[in-house]
């Protein structure tokens, strides 16, 4: 597929239309205090991941693509338990993965099939549901993280680099692009060569994470002396 082509630039203009119904229908599920429509997301996430992620590695299996070490296979299990329990750690996953590396992938996808390849349509459900599963969660549903969660995010995230890194050394495969920037060009070709790239990522996406929790919890203005929005 094409960068900025016709197929990429109409999936752009679904994920921008699909931010703010996102949190329209969260909002509207959070106000009626059921959990029907958010279950039903988590039902499909692996109804329809699953099957396409098996038919992808039985019509062309790649030891350094079609294994599940990528973080978007850790994201959208994430993304599905946390629309079926509504539980803040796998909503924090959702929310920083979702959002800050997720959206990456949509701006800038690895994705050589082209519309109407299956694994074209598998690759845009799982990136842009994950997405509108954050806004849909934190937004909608007002399950915005606290510090507890931003910690625990950065440490599952750590786990996983580490794991990643020591299969690609093995198996001389890059997932993550741990060992090696994606060979068509990506925003990791501004943070130079390996392995600054790789601790340049981690400090500027920790400092993101960091900036993007500490709105929700910030002592709001004329709070109490001792008020604390920390958790």
């Amino acid at each position: 597929m094409d960068q900025f082509g016709t197929a990429h630039l109409l999936m752009l203009a679904l994920f921008v239309v699909g931010l703010p119904l996102a949190y329209l229908v969260g909002h509207q599920e959070r106000l009626r205090g059921d959990r029907r429509l958010s279950k039903g997301l988590a039902i499909a996430v692996p109804v329809v991941h699953v099957p396409t992620q098996v038919y992808d590695a039985a019509t062309g299996f790649e030891l350094g693509v079609t294994l599940p070490f990528h973080l978007s296979d850790l994201a959208w299990i994430a993304t599905a338990v946390a629309l079926w329990t509504h539980h803040r750690a796998a909503v924090a996953l959702t929310y920083f993965w979702g959002l800050v590396l997720t959206t990456q992938a949509v701006v800038t996808p690895s994705l050589g099939e082209d519309f109407p390849d299956l694994r074209f349509f598998a690759y845009w459900f799982i990136h842009l549901l994950v997405v509108w599963a954050a806004v849909f969660l934190v937004w909608g549903h007002r399950l915005a993280p606290g510090w507890r969660e931003y910690r625990f995010t950065l440490g599952v995230t750590l786990a996983w680099a580490v794991l990643a890194y020591a299969f690609n050394e093995v198996a001389d495969t890059n997932y993550g692009y741990l060992q090696r920037k994606p060979s068509g060009g990506s925003v990791l070709d501004l943070l130079g060569p390996w392995p600054v790239y790789v601790l340049a990522e981690i400090a500027i996406v920790a400092t993101i994470w960091a900036l993007m929790t500490w709105p929700w919890k910030r002592k709001p203005a004329g709070a109490p002396r001792g008020t604390s929005g920390a958790s």
